[in-house]
């Protein structure tokens, strides 16, 4: 018996576990891959506050999973396969084994979706990305194609646009699905060029993105490809056992508590998550003061 379960190792699940393990509870942190989640995709961290030494993801994250230890976490390379409440405890279910807690976090965050064209998954973080924010000053005065027609892409193309020299913006259709003020601002918007009814084919790079091909077999130049076709919840294990709002995201009060008592969301999964590697930490402190709480009422 646990008094508190963390399904996921990024940064939410991995500052839940550093907080509910130092304030003494018996935790456990289950995580199908290898920990430090999305981030440790990005090639270089430089905002987190009070760390400013410039790092990889997988160096920002690898210490995490360590301080989690060093409180008495343990941490299972297992994949939740099934989560459900019998007589007020929680029953977690892997590929491998049955565990109970008193309480669970739930911090399985979101995968952005693909735009599949040849050669994505191989330029992940060199050249390729899914984070305007993340990874945008790192093209500085140059060239960057932006993927994608709803408020997001255009968004993010505006705010590259303050960035790089020149982006294009490129979108299936023949016309954008974002806000009509958001269109506006994007037409207004000298640096960008938009390409409709266009897809990209595939990429051209060697070790870092050179360019693209179209689908009418244009090519052109970039220096950075921004993916922005939509994200996928990582819903699936509490879909059936909480509200969710319209875009599948987990509703969640102040302290990170779902519609199920003992049921706590963080990071990306939660609704109104703003994406960052410190406000995901925030949130999973959250969770696990307020997890350990419900446990010590024994309600």
């Amino acid at each position: 018996m646990y008094d508190i379960i963390i399904i996921g190792a990024g940064p939410a699940g991995l500052s839940s576990g550093i907080y509910a393990s130092r304030l003494g509870a018996k935790t456990l942190i289950l995580e199908k891959l290898t920990p430090g989640g999305q981030i440790t995709l990005s090639s270089e961290i430089e905002n987190y506050p009070g760390v400013c030494e410039i790092k990889s993801g997988l160096e920002f994250m690898a210490c995490w999973p360590e301080q989690a230890k060093r409180f008495g976490a343990k941490i299972k390379s297992e994949e939740v396969k099934e989560l459900k409440v019998e007589n007020e405890k929680w029953i977690v279910k892997t590929h491998k084994n049955e565990y109970i807690s008193k309480a669970v976090i739930v911090a399985t965050g979101s995968t952005p979706k693909k735009a599949g064209f040849e050669g994505e998954e191989e330029f992940i973080g060199r050249g390729v990305s899914y984070c305007a924010v993340c990874d945008g000053f790192f093209y500085k005065d140059k060239i960057v194609a932006v993927i994608g027609g709803g408020d997001t892409a255009l968004e993010e193309a505006l705010y590259l646009s303050k960035i790089a020299k020149k982006v294009y913006l490129i979108h299936r259709r023949d016309k954008f699905r974002a806000a009509p003020s958001t269109q506006k601002k994007v037409f207004n918007t000298p640096n960008i060029e938009i390409i409709y009814n266009e897809t990209v084919k595939k990429v051209l790079g060697k070790e870092f993105v050179e360019g693209i091909i179209l689908s009418s077999n244009k090519e052109i130049k970039v220096d950075g490809i921004f993916v922005f076709v939509g994200m996928k919840v990582n819903n699936e294990l509490v879909k059936d056992l909480v509200e969710l709002n319209e875009w599948g995201e987990v509703k969640v009060d102040l302290n990170m508590q779902t519609s199920r008592k003992g049921l706590y969301a963080a990071g990306d999964i939660r609704e109104n998550a703003v994406k960052q590697v410190v406000a995901a930490a925030g949130d999973g402190a959250v969770a696990a003061i307020n997890a350990l709480k419900y446990v010590e009422k024994g309600e």
